[in-house]
């Protein structure tokens, strides 16, 4: 045994406790600091769409060109496109808006196995807290672009239908691409989720399915053609309190 490891041993419960409660304490500052520099470097990206799927596409892939080609008519079209910031899809969305003429964003994580930053990123943010990188997916966000992914892109998903269903943040498109990927879970959602009354059937209406990268386009600026892409007054005291 070190001798460092025989000091831990002779420190008391209560000493060991009380040190455990101050580094809690101090990370609430490292939260703060996380939230404040993101917001303050993402303020100028809007109008904004986030863009989700798998790590695991593979460049050449079909949906990894399908979401490169998604990226580069939205980054054209005026929009900046926020991804992960790594590989895969994440970094399919940034190549694609990286050649457009509006910024690509990548709001990369630090994970255990370190995730590799994609070099597609005019804008790179680095996040330690999930829970605060995904703050900024939806408070910047004009709209969310869902490819084919797994867990990670699935709860992105759930997140963003809560969000809008439960009024915590404004009502936006939410389009998801390839139909024959999500085929099965939205008639999950018809057959279990509005059939036992576990969500209404207009609760399917906030999701939209497109497979061309003209129709993603196409949806987002049918949804605001009428508003305009600025959030309201109510809008932005909602995102206020995201």
């Amino acid at each position: 045994m070190t001798e460092k490891d025989k000091l831990a041993n002779a420190i008391s419960p209560e000493l060991a406790e009380r040190r455990w409660s101050a580094r809690e304490s101090w990370r609430v500052f490292g939260i703060m600091s996380e939230f404040v520099e993101a917001t303050e470097r993402l303020s100028t990206i809007r109008p904004a769409v986030s863009i989700f799927g798998s790590a695991r596409t593979r460049p050449g892939h079909p949906y990894y060109t399908l979401a490169e080609a998604i990226a580069r008519q939205l980054s054209d079209a005026g929009f900046s496109v926020i991804s992960g910031g790594g590989p895969g899809i994440m970094e399919a969305a940034n190549k694609g808006a990286f050649f457009g003429r509006s910024p690509s964003v990548g709001l990369n994580i630090q994970l255990p196995h370190e995730q590799k930053g994609n070099p597609y990123q005019d804008i790179s943010q680095t996040f330690h807290h999930f829970f605060a990188r995904k703050v900024m997916f939806v408070k910047f966000a004009t709209a969310w672009v869902i490819m084919p992914g797994g867990f990670g892109t699935l709860d992105e998903l759930m997140e963003a239908l809560t969000l809008v269903q439960t009024g915590k943040t404004r009502r936006m498109p939410i389009v998801l691409v390839h139909a024959p990927f999500w085929r099965g879970m939205i008639d999950w959602f018809r057959q279990a989720l509005v059939a036992e009354g576990m969500i209404d059937p207009e609760d399917l209406d906030l999701i939209q399915i497109h497979d061309e990268p003209q129709d993603v386009v196409n949806a987002i600026f049918n949804y605001y053609e009428k508003r305009g892409f600025e959030p309201s007054a109510r809008e932005r005291e909602i995102l206020l309190n995201l």
